[in-house]
């Protein structure tokens, strides 16, 4: 257990002395225990100093999550000699009933629909060079208020002439309306920056389909980071507008829309054909008009060469100069925070817990991807290669424990060594073998 006590060494300066004391007890026991991770299978697991009453304090307790996790993954984030950018992501948790913080319906991509349950909204340090990622900042995504049905009233609504209505302004792109998300997910990067600026400044953000609209670029530039998405595949495209000005009105600002089926070849970066399949990769500076600057798009054209069906993807940065080898690299990478969404559910609890109020639901969910953290710096130091290998190890280490109460007191220590080599080793996956 001593590799467990060195990494946690450097949360002593953010928790007193008794919270401590029961992260460590609660982090020893979650790797060596199986099944539902819940405050009683917990409890029944940790053995003396964890006792149910321990636990259910830890749960209400106020911890400073953030700052654990970045204390775990700054170690290994400062001897990187890659990039590294930040990428977020939400996830749905399923729960019944209706008293847990915070349960509504959410959209669940496992299910393709939305699910009664919970959610969080999550922001994480992606390290390019070891394609890993450190989740640090996790929010709860409240649901939205229910509002009453208003009593339909029907007005006869006149029909506005063509043209543009007399007096109307032009808008200004760049002062959008935020909805709720975007809100939430602006105020985490700026916690997260402020915590990290002396260590790391990371220049892209990175976030899944969602976030590919204008107000989300504003939102990113308002905090200083240069957003990497995903455009829809119909999006309209124009190319800058280049042709000679007639001298009359105002200067045309968009020129052709930009044909999917007949991109110039001028911008192809890239072509290669793998089991029947043509890619090619297009890197195109174009502008949107719902979208005050230009975009530095990366179009991903796969075509059958049987059948001839074509499917596109659209990535977009709003950094003018980044490579189209970086944007689909960094927008790949944000694969790995679901890696994590993963890790949490199947092996930390994140689908397990059974607290309902809003401190032990924030606990509970900061518990499960800070143990996602801690389990990944193990496996650096360790030979693990999969964390079913490191709870098998853990788990023989507790009983090995429990025979050694059995054992007379004099014992000769070669043939504890020998137990401490065979037993914690029973369960795993790989055959190499490695003393405790």
């Amino acid at each position: 257990m001593n590799e467990l006590t060195t990494i946690l060494t450097c949360l002593h300066p953010l928790l007193n002395k008794n919270t401590y004391h029961q992260l460590h007890i609660i982090s020893q026991t979650l790797l060596m225990m199986t099944g539902r991770i819940t405050m009683l299978s917990i409890s029944r697991w940790a053995g003396k100093g964890g006792s149910y009453r321990t636990i259910q304090r830890f749960f209400q307790k106020n911890i400073p999550w953030m700052s654990l996790n970045w204390a775990i993954a700054k170690a290994s984030l400062e001897k990187s000699e890659g990039a590294i950018i930040i990428a977020g992501d939400a996830t749905t948790v399923t729960k019944s009933g209706k008293k847990t913080y915070g349960i509504g319906r959410f959209f669940s991509s496992i299910y393709s629909r939305a699910v009664p349950g919970i959610a969080f909204q999550t922001l994480s340090l992606l390290d390019v060079e070891k394609k890993i990622s450190w989740p640090v900042l996790v929010e709860q995504i409240l649901p939205k208020p229910k509002q009453g049905k208003e009593p339909e009233i029907q007005e006869k609504k006149q029909k506005r002439g063509k043209g543009r209505p007399k007096g109307s302004k032009n808008k200004n792109n760049r002062e959008v309306e935020l909805n709720a998300e975007m809100t939430q997910v602006q105020s985490m990067l700026k916690n997260l920056l402020h915590m990290i600026e002396e260590t790391l400044r990371p220049v892209y953000f990175v976030y899944d389909g969602a976030f590919g609209n204008n107000a989300a670029v504003q939102m990113a530039r308002q905090v200083s980071v240069h957003l990497i998405s995903k455009l829809r595949n119909n999006s309209a495209l124009y190319f800058a507008w280049n042709g000679i000005y007639s001298g009359k009105g105002r200067r045309p600002i968009y020129g052709n829309k930009v044909d999917y089926n007949n991109l110039p070849e001028a911008n192809l970066k890239s072509e290669e054909t793998k089991a029947e399949c043509c890619i090619k990769i297009y890197q195109l500076s174009v502008m949107h008009k719902k979208f005050a600057d230009k975009l530095n798009v990366v179009i991903i054209c796969k075509e059958n060469i049987k059948t001839k069906k074509m499917t596109k993807i659209i990535l977009f940065s709003s950094d003018s100069e980044l490579g189209w080898e970086n944007i689909i690299a960094y927008y790949r990478l944000r694969f790995q925070i679901e890696f994590n969404f993963r890790d949490a559910k199947q092996y930390w609890g994140l689908e397990d817990f059974m607290v309902i109020n809003e401190q032990s639901v924030f606990n509970a969910a900061n518990l499960s991807l800070f143990m996602v953290n801690l389990s990944q710096t193990v496996l650096a130091t360790s030979k693990e290669e999969s964390i079913l290998d490191l709870k098998a190890r853990y788990h023989g280490i507790r009983y090995a424990e429990e025979l050694f109460k059995i054992l007379p007191e004099n014992v000769e220590p070669i043939i504890i060594e020998q137990l401490f080599e065979k037993v914690p080793v029973l369960g795993r996956i790989h055959d190499d073998k490695m003393a405790a």
